[in-house]
Formats: C-alpha cells, structure tokens, sequence
C-alpha cells in the first residue's frame, strides 16, 4: 500500500450521547490531552462567556447544546486522531446518523445518574446496521447514580450490547475514591478538577492484597474493590480485540468528563484498539482503503461557518489514495472536474488550509453551491459510496414567506439550509407549496433564526397533517404518474426531483402500499444521484 503508513496513524470517531450526557465536555478533554486546546469552555450554563470549543453556531451559544456536528483534528502519541462531536438533541439525530457514516468507530457517552435513554437507543440502532465499534465511557461518576453493576446490566439489555470494563470505579458521587484499571493493574485517585496530567495521584498495584491499597481508600473500600475486580475477572476475562473491532463487544470506562478524570484511560486504550480507516462498499464494488487512487465523499454540508463572509463548507471524508490542494478531482454526480484551492482541516470555529489529506482525514472544502450530500469525488471513476441515509421526516410544515420583497434570500436561505441536511424540503405537486420535514420542532426554530439572521428572510411555519414521507419507485412509469396525479394533494418533490407520497396517518400508508403493488414506498433514500 502506498499509504499505508499515513492511513495506519490515523483514527476517525464521533462522540455521541444522549442530550446532556456531557458528550460536548468529553470532547474538550480529548482536545486538552491532545494539546489542541489551552483551556476548556464551559457549557454547564449559558451566562457563562467561555463557550465549548465545538459549539460555533451563536443559537448553539444561547441555548446550550450542540446542533451541528463539529469536525476537529489534533494529534496524541503519534497518531492523528479526527474527532467528530455530533448533536445529542433528539431533534438533530439526522446529522448524527449521517455523521457516523463518515466515522470508523464511536465513543458513546452514557450519564451515571440517568442511564440508558431514548436517544442513546436510537444512536445505538444505528451503529449496529454498520457494526461500528463502540467503545463506552460513564460519565459523572462524582455524582450519585446507579450501582455499577446495574447500570452495566441496564445498558447490555437496552442497548443489545456486549460489555467488556477496562476501568472499574470505587464508589461514586461524594464517596467517589477513584477507578482501577484493570488492563495495567493502577489506581488512579479522584481530585476534582484535575489536569489530567499529573501522574501523583497513580499508584501502580500489581496485588490488591498490598496493604498500599488499604492505605490509599481504607479498608471497606478496598475490601470492596477486590471483590468486584475478583468477580469481573472471572466473568470477563482479557478483551478479546477482534470482537470489539466487529462491534460485539464495547470496552468501558468509568470517569467524570469535567474533571478530567478517567479520560485519558480511555484515550491511552482508544489509540491501541480503535480501527484505522477501512474499506468501503460502492455503487461499482468494494473499495479498498489502499488504493493509490483517491476517492471520498461529502457527508455534511454547512452554511455560513463564518457569517461574516456567508462561506458554505462541505465536509469530504478521504476513503482511499491522497487528495492534494489545487489538484482536479472529477466530481461524479455533475461529470465535471473541480479544484480546491483553500482546503480546511478544523479545529471547531478555526481552520486551516492543508496541502493534502489521506483515508480517515475530514476536510472542508469551500463550496459555491455544487455539492450535495452523498456526492463522490474521485480519480475518474463513476461510483457512489453506498450507505448515506436519508430518513424519512417526523413533522412537516408549510413554509410561509412573511415578507414577499424577501422572496429570493428566502430562496436561497431555505435551499442551503436544506443542503446542510438538518431539514428535508418538498414541493407539492400541482402548486408551488413548499413542505419543510424535520425530526423534530427545535429544527424549525433553528431554521427561522437562522433565515432571519444570516439570509434577513422573515418566515413563519404552519403545521401539515402528514405523518410519513415515502420515496417512490416503480418499473411501471405510467403507474406511477397516475398515482402521483390521483394523489396530487399527497404527493411532492423532494429537492433533486425525486417522486414522495406524504402520508397522513398509517392507514392511509397502508392501503396506498396494498392497492399499488407496482409502486414501491421507501422509509429512506440513500443519497446516490
């Protein structure tokens, strides 16, 4: 392989969580270790003037949360490591499915004190349909939660999923002494706040049975410890590595994200175990990661990153061969050839242009309105990445312009948003209504402010009575235009002209699917134009 050695130090992963997990604090702490940031921001309250490094979006700021992913790059032991913070809302979830598209494996934030909960189920369906290695960190364990061993029983049932602790912890909330690790036999001790990089509060303890240990968190604590480890031992046994690369099994880690504390375990244990980047399916065939030729794919688009220049990125992930700057790329869907000549890798809000990027990099390329997700670039070849969802909406509203002098910035404002991927839009069949389809009713909040403070488009959403949106397909193209001309009310485009049937309710669902069985309906539409 021409590459091996570059595609071998590179690891690519998203973190995702449920909302408030501490996903986004997480996130800082891997960019402290990494040295790609001096200080963390706070996220814990919105008086606060520090902000998280990934949250760049000024309503993410207002509020809180996360609602975009953010790409970031930073390099730890000699490995360049691509880190992608995903959005925790539930009303956000697409951009989170598609990010893990781009990904090679997740680590996956589970809150000491709530447990399993819905978004973690949903994150978690989706790593499974792509087998993507999981790796599982607790978090706030200074906080009272669950008993350890039923919180890892909780998450083993909800989530199917197999685990494997690598650190164990003694106590939690204000009793919290620390964890154990029980891959290099040391204990590390809680101190609030700490750096992360001091190696005092260590002890290495090849026994359990050295009194250094009772000496360190008491008796009870220790006697304790020993139980548990001597019970772990025996029903888990060394993680078996090949396992957790096929996604069966999830090593865990104990810790507390905003205090630094069992973070770098973690981190030390990612960096052996985490797969480097991989092969991947296309439209033509497998496409293996050690070709000399380049391809990728755009898996996320976002307007206005800077909204002082009204810059639009595409975010490309390289699957094989080098893309340099300034070199011609054939770009698949269009036919066309194109070059970047200010291509970005990212840390959060800043960026910096790179000369070339390999399997497993992320790099945002400025773009004038010729992508859309799920396009390809390649060497020449004519394929597409297969596995770019698009899912069908949950809540759909009429898109009603409140000023008509406004009419093209709300054009142009709703058309680059919608590329983005955060919302779908449909034009009814038979008129010109415009159908917004989102997850859920944050987006269209979202939506508004962002058309009224970066395109200065005044809108107002009505809600519709549609319940699903459905791709259609046949091989019977007459049946398919009566249908769409009979349903007229029902049917739409979505943005690159594809025929949908929305829906209003199950029932209807259901007898249009058994009265057209020449017409297929499908849930999703993988991107592959």
């Amino acid at each position: 392989m021409k590459f091996e050695k570059e595609i071998n130090r590179r690891k690519t992963f998203a973190i995702i969580s449920h909302p408030d997990a501490g996903k986004t604090t997480l996130t800082e702490k891997l960019l402290l270790f990494g040295g790609a940031i001096q200080t963390a921001g706070a996220v814990k309250s919105n008086k606060i003037k520090k902000h998280a490094t990934s949250d760049f979006m000024e309503i993410e700021r207002q509020r809180g949360i996360s609602v975009a992913t953010s790409v970031m790059t930073f390099e730890y032991e000699g490995f360049l490591i691509n880190l992608l913070d995903t959005p925790g809302h539930k009303d956000f979830a697409e951009d989170t499915y598609r990010t893990l598209t781009a990904v090679d494996s997740v680590i996956l934030v589970i809150d000491s004190v709530n447990g399993v909960e819905d978004q973690t189920r949903r994150l978690m369906e989706v790593c499974r349909m792509r087998d993507t290695p999981v790796i599982v960190f607790v978090n706030k364990m200074d906080r009272d939660g669950k008993n350890r061993f039923d919180l890892l029983e909780e998450v083993e049932n909800e989530l199917q999923l197999s685990l494997h602790p690598m650190t164990w912890p003694i106590n939690s909330g204000k009793d919290f002494k620390g964890v154990y690790n029980l891959d290099n036999k040391s204990l590390r001790l809680f101190a609030a706040s700490t750096k992360g990089e001091d190696e005092e509060d260590t002890v290495a303890i090849e026994d359990l049975n050295d009194a250094v240990l009772d000496a360190k968190v008491g008796d009870r604590d220790a006697n304790q410890l020993r139980e548990d480890v001597e019970l772990i031992d025996g029903v888990y046994g060394e993680l078996n590595k090949a396992d957790y690369l096929s996604g069966k099994v999830a090593p865990v880690f104990f810790g507390s994200a905003v205090n630094n504390f069992g973070v770098q375990e973690m981190l030390d244990t990612f960096i052996k175990i985490a797969p480097v980047p991989r092969s991947r399916e296309t439209t033509k065939r497998t496409l293996s990661v050690g070709e000399d030729k380049f391809s990728g794919f755009i898996f996320k688009i976002h307007a206005n990153l800077d909204p002082k220049h009204r810059d639009r990125i595409a975010f490309l992930r390289v699957c094989s061969g080098k893309f340099e700057r300034n070199k011609y790329f054939h770009h698949v869907r269009l036919d066309k050839d194109v070059r970047f000549s200010n291509p970005y890798s990212f840390l959060a809000r800043s960026k910096e242009v790179v000369e070339d990027a390999f399997p497993g990099d992320v790099v945002g390329l400025f773009d004038t309105g010729n992508f859309k997700i799920g396009d390809t670039l390649t060497e020449g070849e004519d394929f597409y990445f297969t596995g770019i969802p698009t899912f069908s909406p949950e809540i759909f509203k009429e898109l009603v312009n409140k000023d008509p002098m406004k009419t093209k910035q709300l054009e142009k404002g709703i058309s680059q948003l919608t590329d983005e991927g955060v919302a779908q839009l449909f034009t009814q069949f038979g008129g010109n209504k415009k159908i917004i389809g989102c997850v859920g009713d944050l987006q269209f909040e979202v939506i508004q402010y962002r058309l009224l403070h970066e395109y200065s488009a005044a809108c107002e959403f009505r809600t519709l009575p549609f319940y699903k949106a459905c791709w259609l397909t046949s091989n019977d193209q007459k049946k398919l235009e009566d249908f769409l001309r009979f349903k007229q009310q029902n049917s739409a485009a979505d943005k690159d002209g594809n025929p949908v049937y929305l829906a209003q309710s199950e029932w209807f669902l259901n007898t249009e699917i058994s009265n057209n069985p020449d017409i297929q309906f499908h849930f999703t539409n993988e991107v592959q134009k």
